[in-house]
């Protein structure tokens, strides 16, 4: 396997559609308009969050089940910022929808801007030929409420390409989180 350069998924995204929408440099803020960074860097695409979020909330006493998620656990937010309260975490999705080739194994780390305030980004491995927006989930750490922008950059994708497609991929096994838009809640 092999970690793929900018040149690499440039080439991607432009002759495969991998990344919808696709920002082929990385763009920074400015001291005066600052910007958490997003698009593509040296060995890796940085994501950017969609302004649709849903913030965890204990207000109905409901017991998380990933077998019999209750959405009323959720209250849904539509904003250019999501405010997570302490020690809580909220999900969200990616602008960019991706197609990963069947040779490639994507793995998606935080950025640390946010985890240098207490804010962690997780994300499950994009496996070969899945398709659709990430569901980001978000959790805040600290004992303070945390901020999340919108339409600014909140992880970075790596993509790893093996000597070999695989056998059988996600697309293959018809994976329940195939195609999804926006964000997506647990599946049983």
């Amino acid at each position: 396997m092999s970690i793929k350069s900018d040149k690499w998924i440039r080439r991607m995204a432009q002759e495969h559609g991998m990344i919808e929408p696709f920002v082929e440099r990385q763009v920074r803020g400015q001291s005066d308009a600052p910007v958490i960074s997003y698009g593509v860097s040296s060995y890796g695409y940085d994501v950017r969050c969609a302004d649709e979020f849903k913030v965890f909330t204990n207000i109905n006493s409901a017991i998380v089940d990933p077998k019999n998620f209750d959405e009323k656990s959720f209250v849904d937010v539509k904003s250019d910022v999501c405010i997570i309260p302490p020690n809580s975490f909220a999900l969200a999705r990616t602008v960019e929808f991706f197609r990963i080739p069947r040779d490639v194994l994507t793995i998606c780390l935080g950025k640390s801007t946010y985890a240098r305030c207490g804010i962690i980004v997780n994300v499950t491995p994009l496996e070969p030929e899945w398709e659709g927006h990430v569901t980001l989930e978000f959790s805040n750490t600290t004992t303070l409420p945390a901020k999340i922008y919108a339409n600014e950059g909140v992880a970075q994708m790596l993509f790893l390409q093996s000597d070999e497609a695989c056998e059988v991929s996600y697309k293959d096994r018809a994976g329940k989180y195939q195609g999804q838009r926006g964000v997506t809640l647990p599946r049983a």
